[in-house]
């Protein structure tokens, strides 16, 4: 038996980790002194109100490997042969460097962990379509194989209301070259090997959102396939709006939207908007 571990930079939904059994390792919220799991102790909602009051910008801390522990320890007792631990792309996140020191501490047994290069909604997808795979009985090395390839077609664009955010986290990439002097452009950002790279600017918000519309119309396979998904963090009417609109020019019964979590809009800041899909091999 294989199980599938992911953590909460993927946004996945907790019950759709209910529903396909996949455990969900916990990022760390820190606001001054304080620090939070972001699993149960702090959902995006409660964090937006605790950034509006703080004086000073949270900061992100990947899980200790400690937390690891008890979910391989239970996933071993019960009888997992293989644990295949999907996790964000280690350009923006330490949590593939605690996954693999917490594996040491299991010498006899078989965790896999898989530096993906991706976050959020695209890494969703590949953990949901990896417990599927595994529920299906595919060999573990397929399975990877097969995550590989799914997250090398992806297609990832967001808009932030600020580069601020990323800047100060340090997971700004090559978009480093926006800042200065941009304060009236509304960059289109995208994620290239694992980094946050500039795509486009645009004068205005409302102008990068046309283009963020336009990108995806004219790049998304019309095809359930395409897994098209639209991420927000305090914009949910957009998100809304988004979804609804390609859904229904690109023929896709369903759309989902993913409410980012504190871990990614720690970095992004609210009001960011974000679309991934894949494309057809």
């Amino acid at each position: 038996m294989i199980k599938i571990v992911t953590d909460t930079t993927s946004g996945l939904p907790p019950e759709w980790a209910r529903a396909y059994d996949i455990p969900m390792i916990p990022q760390i919220i820190i606001f001054g002194e304080e620090s939070y799991r972001d699993d149960t102790e702090m959902d995006t909602r409660t964090f937006l109100q605790k950034l509006r009051a703080s004086p000073t910008l949270p900061k992100t801390a990947a899980p200790p490997p400690a937390l690891y522990h008890p979910v391989f320890e239970r996933l071993l007792a019960e009888g997992y042969r293989t644990i295949i631990c999907l996790h964000p792309s280690s350009e923006l996140s330490g949590t593939v460097r605690s996954a693999l020191t917490a594996a040491q501490d299991f010498p006899g047994a078989d965790i896999r962990v898989v530096d993906t290069r991706t976050i959020a909604a695209p890494l969703a997808t590949a953990a949901l379509l990896a417990a599927r795979w595994a529920q299906e009985g595919v060999e573990a090395d397929t399975i990877i194989a097969q995550v590989q390839d799914l997250l090398a077609r992806q297609r990832v664009y967001f808009v932030v209301d600020t580069l601020e955010y990323l800047h100060r986290g340090g997971r700004i990439g090559g978009a480093q070259a926006l800042l200065g002097g941009l304060l009236q452009v509304k960059p289109i950002l995208t994620l290239q090997d694992g980094r946050v790279e500039p795509f486009e600017k645009q004068r205005t918000r409302r102008r990068a959102l046309e283009r963020l519309r336009e990108l995806v119309l004219a790049g998304c396979p019309p095809s359930p396939e395409s897994y098209l998904a639209v991420m927000h963090a305090d914009a949910e009417a957009t998100a809304r709006e988004l979804a609804a609109d390609f859904s229904a020019r690109l023929g896709i019964p369903e759309v989902p939207i993913y409410e980012l979590p504190p871990a990614i809009v720690t970095h992004a800041g609210p009001g960011v908007l974000a679309v991934s899909y894949f494309v057809t091999p």
